[in-house]
């Protein structure tokens, strides 16, 4: 089968339909959102859901309602040729492909908030971001109704974020993270890496390493503030621009003054154009 003949749904009705046929047949179903432009990373989620679903669904779908009006919206990657084959070669069953009319119709007026695990951090840092994400993922998963969804750890503050919401909601849909795939030298896949430039992808994996050497030196009972003060400065002399680089519990993200309970290092900072995030557990030595 050519890339092209991977099977698209590309309204709620058609999804439904497909998935009212697997559900007819006892078929557990799993959930794969994206935005497109995929790696590795998103193919992990894929392989796990594959590895737990008879039947696994991709969404590709570039929200708008995550990005902020400065935001890279208009230039973030769209490969959907690529996207699709490689979907096709993971095994997936078939992608949700919507329009954007078609997941906020004229007269949309409906935004999901989840306060608490969605402040702070990136809730911070991007205003709406998280309600953007919680909206579409609702959107998604009530669309869809799988017996799972997957999302990577990468991204963890809205891994965290859409259990709460699914929790809080009664959405009847296990969430499961996916640990960080990276490369070779650490760096996080992510879309936007293509964003750097030979220098900046050279520079980009100390991000990585100012997060592992943090958490070696409180997990050997360093004093946090301290520890997060000498990330930030060597985030910064090597020519990042640091929003945030945080201690937080890792069930809640609430801010850690020590590791009485597992914990998560979660860093933001900007390199050239490009905003990187990444967070890795922390743990008593």
């Amino acid at each position: 089968m050519a890339a092209s003949e991977i099977a698209v749904a590309r309204t709620v009705e058609a999804l439904r339909e497909t998935v009212a046929s697997w559900r007819g047949r006892r078929q557990r179903i799993g959930l794969v959102p994206t935005m497109g432009a995929i790696h590795d990373g998103h193919l992990a989620l894929v392989h796990a859901a594959r590895g737990q679903c008879e039947r696994v669904v991709a969404s590709l779908f570039v929200n708008p309602k995550q990005f902020g009006p400065s935001e890279d919206l208009a230039a973030y990657p769209r490969t959907e040729a690529a996207d699709l084959a490689a979907f096709r070669k993971a095994g997936v069953d078939l992608v949700f492909f919507p329009t954007v009319e078609e997941m906020y119709p004229p007269g949309f007026a409906t935004s999901v908030a989840v306060g608490g695990v969605g402040e702070g951090l990136d809730g911070a840092h991007r205003p709406g971001h998280f309600a953007g994400v919680a909206t579409v993922v609702a959107k998604l998963l009530l669309q869809a109704l799988p017996d799972a969804a997957y999302f990577g750890e990468k991204d963890y503050q809205q891994l965290i974020v859409v259990r709460r919401l699914a929790r809080d909601l009664d959405i009847p849909v296990r969430i499961e993270g996916v640990a960080t795939v990276r490369e070779k030298d650490g760096l996080a896949l992510s879309s936007r890496n293509a964003y750097l430039s030979a220098e900046e992808r050279r520079i980009a994996p100390l991000i990585y390493r100012v997060l592992c050497d943090a958490a070696a030196s409180l997990a050997q009972g360093a004093e946090v503030s301290a520890t997060l003060e000498r990330g930030i400065a060597t985030l910064t002399a090597g020519g990042f621009a640091v929003d945030y680089l945080e201690l937080r519990g890792a069930a809640d993200l609430a801010p850690m003054t020590g590791l009485e309970r597992p914990a998560r290092l979660l860093v933001a900072a900007h390199l050239g154009r490009t905003r990187l995030i990444d967070n890795i557990p922390v743990a008593p030595g």
